[in-house]
């Protein structure tokens, strides 16, 4: 051992290259279980998500043609995740074999941007005692419209992020986006594009010129202004009037001509204002939005919903204009996949907290908007609080209406088939192992499933089995190696593992 070294850190690393001996033996070429986080787990991205589905998968993704809400439930450790990542990768090879009925994917997965512009945007008094009271429906749907209209905008523009997302996905048609629709697709980037690679303006100008939209009507109000201004002196120059400038008459002709252009900033500011005061999960200023908005005429913004409103019927407006335009563009459903609810510094795991960032969307006009479907990965907590919710909640969510999965739980056998599924995965060359030859004959297959049973879940079957692999390695040396655990070895781990979720089971939530 290292002068000064740590022994734990010394017998870690020799218990290590045990484990990789002890696997090599069994011809795998490295530890499945090593990874318990799918979005970081190389094992599940590159092979078992695309053959290793939970029982429940048909109910949960249902037919991409007609895309169908799902409300799964879930304990940590489950699944979500990994489902999540299966959902996005299934329909992204769905849109490649169906060019012509794509569906549109939205993961709204990363809550803390939107929790943090809104609770910069509440009243004090309401961010000490309780910062998500106040979030509604409209908060959702403002989110919602951002992460889909900002990838839709770089999707027509091509940048380097909507190749990244959509390596499959070809220049879009948008020639087909007659011009009314050109006006939606703008007026939904003006409120919702959040893009930070360039600035908003000239972002939104590459997409007016990609969409071949014209906006010099919208100037004529300062070219007026403009001309009464040249006109003004030039007449007096001409006449050679040159005492007509100690009157009043010149400057008030002058401010006559800019009158138009001066009535059309205050009333395009006053629509900017009430946009970006009621947009509080997005990041837009008031100035921006009204420079983005004064590029359309009057009668191109007469009647067109706008977020102006603390109500959801603008959003509901605007999101079926963000549907037409996906439908023109070959996409004919919409898909939103939620998940990591539990995450944001915001919420920090409270179930209290949760409920109220969550109710709101647990709308059933909204889940079953027409063409879209929502997936919703929820934390098992918030199961239990909807049951004990009183017939109003019920009467809003209809969740009789959806598909609710009210468990995410895997049996023995299916956890024992992931198990030798992973194994398959890092398996060497023309080597097949299983679970089972790890073991010794005391230990039995009957007995492995009962345990796993008992785990419930993929994540404490990959805490317990690489526990158990490194306590078998650590009691053997390389010099007198042991190719099968104890049954001993195996239940010690099994009941202190058990123990520890216990305590951690009885933990006090708030």
């Amino acid at each position: 051992m290292r002068q000064g070294g740590s022994p734990s850190l010394e017998l870690r690393g020799l218990a290590v290259v045990n484990v990789q001996r002890f696997l090599q033996h069994h011809g795998v070429v490295a530890n499945p279980f090593a990874e318990e986080d799918a979005q970081s787990d190389p094992v599940f991205k590159e092979h078992c998500i695309a053959t290793t589905f939970h029982p429940a998968w048909d109910k949960i993704f249902g037919e991409p043609a007609e895309p169908a809400t799902a409300i799964v439930f879930g304990e940590k450790g489950s699944g979500k995740t990994a489902l999540r990542l299966q959902i996005a990768r299934s329909l992204a090879a769905y849109n490649q074999s169906h060019p012509l009925q794509r569906v549109f994917v939205v993961e709204y997965d990363d809550f803390n941007p939107f929790l943090d512009r809104y609770v910069s945007r509440i009243p004090a008094y309401a961010r000490s005692s309780s910062p998500l009271k106040h979030w509604k429906l409209w908060d959702h749907m403002d989110a919602i419209l951002a992460l889909a209209v900002t990838e839709l905008v770089d999707l027509c523009l091509g940048t380097e992020r909507g190749r990244r997302h959509h390596p499959q996905q070809g220049p879009l048609e948008l020639a087909k986006l007659g011009r009314y629709q050109a006006r939606d697709l703008l007026l939904l980037a003006a409120c919702y594009d959040q893009s930070t690679d360039e600035p908003v303006r000239e972002r939104w100008r590459r997409l007016a010129r990609k969409l071949r939209y014209s906006t010099w009507r919208s100037r004529w109000a300062a070219a007026l202004g403009i001309a009464v201004s040249l006109a003004v002196p030039a007449v007096i120059a001409a006449l050679g009037q040159w005492s007509w400038l100690a009157s009043p008459w010149p400057y008030l002709f002058v401010l006559a001509g800019w009158l138009p252009w001066l009535v059309r900033l205050v009333r395009y500011q006053w629509r900017a204002m009430r946009v970006a005061r009621r947009l509080r999960v997005v990041n837009r200023d008031a100035n921006t939005v009204r420079q983005l908005l004064g590029r359309f005429t009057a009668d191109e913004l007469s009647g067109q919903p706008l977020p102006m409103m603390e109500r959801s019927d603008d959003r509901f407006a605007l999101l079926a204009k963000l549907q037409a335009i996906l439908e023109s563009l070959g996409y004919t459903g919409l898909v939103v996949i939620v998940d990591r609810i539990d995450e944001p510094h915001l919420i920090k795991g409270s179930p209290s907290r949760m409920r109220e960032l969550l109710w709101p969307l647990l709308d059933n006009k909204f889940l079953k908007h027409p063409g879209v479907g929502f997936k919703l990965l929820l934390p098992m907590e918030l199961l239990y609080l909807i049951e004990r919710e009183g017939p109003e909640f019920q009467e809003t969510a209809r969740l009789d209406k959806q598909n609710v999965i009210r468990s995410l739980a895997w049996t023995g056998e299916t956890l024992y088939d992931v198990a030798n599924a992973r194994l398959a995965a890092c398996a060497a060359d023309g080597r097949s192992p299983r679970l089972r030859d790890f073991f010794q004959p005391a230990v039995s297959e009957s007995r492995l499933l009962d345990a796993l049973r008992q785990l419930r879940v993929p994540r404490h079957m990959f805490k317990l089995l690489y526990r158990v692999f490194a306590r078998h390695c650590s009691q053997h040396s390389d010099e007198h190696p042991v190719w099968q655990i104890a049954s001993e070895t195996f239940e010690a781990e099994l009941a202190v593992y058990q123990r520890e979720q216990e305590a951690l089971d009885r933990a006090p939530r708030t």
